[in-house]
């Protein structure tokens, strides 16, 4: 069994203000090509098609274009698709049945009641059976219905949803998922284009897919192996500057008989612009504008110590896509050495003093001064309540 596992195409995206519908569309095409070459059995998208829960017209009709492409092309393939956190469970699992029958299989949704399961489809090869379970993207509040108490983490509803599960483990199982997956407290490498939700609640320890041969997950944007068969396989274009060193593949498994390790291998994806980070002085900068770089996503750090009169008009006239433009140099670290020093901790009544003088340009009233302490011990009343809830948990 030989299969392409791709994620986090993110389609409707900008890059700052740039459109990258042809971005896309050439690496869609890029995909249809190698699966042309390596006539995959299957396809795994593991969640974040879209770039927005509605996406636009645009971005549905390229969508629409791949799938329909790549199943013309490669008519025996299966394709396996899951909801990310940016598209819209509903959306995706519109019309979902039909398309079965064309083997294109969608899941937006977990199962979010009784008597629902995951999604499972079962392929054939000469050594068995592979069993395919799509696992959406999931929240806590998804499983409302299947207790009272709610799940106090995404770890305990998707170990909850998989526990309902009878995985067959004399088979071969493969699981797409789309979390924040962690390797005994280990966070993947992520990205500047990622969303992570703050405090940690989304983490999910990878040792709930143990009964699976293979975990084709999707949410980070580097490509990495969380597990040695639990993989990031990373976004087939880069979608921020902290990804201009990375190197865009599409991961290709190959699984023979029970028991023996998938075999992976990365096919790499040529974008038709690249994202650089270009630093040196302003002349080095304008001389390296030359070929298919002027063309490119750049994000320029300019480190000359006299500041150039103009540098983005001039450098406009030479790079037809600039992200950014900094400085880096004496004066600007000067700058932030003094910008980041020792702040003086005020209690609030006087930093809220000191603001009104600013701002009003007078002192403030006996009257006004009374209002303010009322309100400033009501909020502290208010946050240390709400730090002695948050420690019930």
């Amino acid at each position: 069994m030989k299969f392409f596992h791709i994620s986090d195409l993110h389609i409707g995206k900008q890059l700052h203000h740039y459109s990258l519908r042809e971005e896309q569309r050439h690496i869609l095409e890029s995909i249809i090509y190698l699966a042309e070459r390596e006539r995959p059995d299957a396809l795994l998208l593991a969640g974040d098609i879209y770039d927005a829960g509605v996406p636009s017209g645009e971005a549905v009709e390229l969508f629409d274009f791949f799938l329909t492409s790549l199943c013309r092309k490669v008519p025996n393939i299966s394709v396996f698709v899951i909801a990310g956190n940016h598209d819209s469970g509903k959306r995706i699992s519109f019309a979902s049945d039909i398309l079965a029958r064309q083997k294109v299989y969608m899941a937006g949704l977990p199962p979010m009641e009784e008597g629902e399961f995951l999604r499972k489809v079962v392929l054939e090869d000469s050594w068995g059976k592979v069993n395919f379970y799509l696992l959406p993207f999931t929240k806590p509040s998804h499983l409302r219905k299947f207790r009272k108490e709610p799940f106090s983490s995404y770890e305990e509803a998707l170990k909850f949803l998989l526990e309902r599960e009878t995985v067959n483990r004399e088979e071969r199982n493969v699981i797409l998922s789309h979390q924040f997956y962690t390797s005994s407290g280990r966070k993947p490498q992520q990205s500047d284009s990622e969303t992570i939700s703050v405090g940690g609640i989304d983490q999910v320890d990878i040792s709930i897919l143990k009964d699976f041969d293979y975990g084709a997950l999707g949410h980070i944007h580097r490509p990495q192996n969380m597990g040695k068969f639990i993989r990031y396989c990373g976004t087939p274009l880069a979608y921020s500057v902290s990804e201009a060193d990375q190197e865009k593949t599409v991961t290709m498994v190959t699984m023979e008989g029970k028991g023996k390790e998938p075999v992976i291998d990365e096919l790499p994806l040529t974008p038709m612009r690249r994202v650089r980070k270009l630093k040196g002085r302003l002349y080095e900068i304008l001389d390296l504008a030359q070929g298919s770089i002027v063309e490119d996503f750049v994000s320029i750090m300019l480190t000359d110590e006299i500041e150039a009169y103009e540098p983005m008009e001039e450098l406009k006239e030479m790079y037809h896509r600039i992200l950014e433009l900094g400085v880096d140099n004496k004066r600007t670290r000067d700058a932030m050495d003094i910008s980041f020093g020792e702040v003086e901790e005020m209690e609030p009544l006087c930093a809220f003093l000191s603001f009104f003088r600013e701002m009003r340009g007078r002192d403030i009233t006996e009257e006004e001064r009374s209002l303010a302490e009322k309100v400033i011990l009501k909020c502290t009343a208010e946050s240390e309540e709400g730090e002695d809830e948050a420690s019930l948990y």
